[in-house]
């Protein structure tokens, strides 16, 4: 391997042949106890910030990961 004048790059993909996408997580409905905790949050923080973590936890994500990936991306 030292010293190969061939590079360590992937051949490209055959002309024709689609990659296969990762299918998406399906929505799912939020519990009673999570509307009543995102209800109680929302008096703390935006719209935009709830509506991503309403959205994230749909997608399966817990109502921490939600809310630490929301204070990331829109803040408070």
């Amino acid at each position: 391997m030292y010293g190969s004048t061939q590079s360590m790059k992937k051949p490209p993909p055959v002309s024709g042949a689609k990659q296969e996408k990762k299918p998406k997580k399906a929505m799912k409905k939020l519990t009673e106890a999570q509307e009543k905790r995102l209800k109680k949050h929302s008096v703390h923080h935006s719209k935009k910030h709830m509506d991503m973590m309403k959205k994230d936890m749909m997608m399966g994500m817990s109502f921490k990961m939600a809310h630490e990936k929301a204070q990331k991306k829109v803040g408070k």
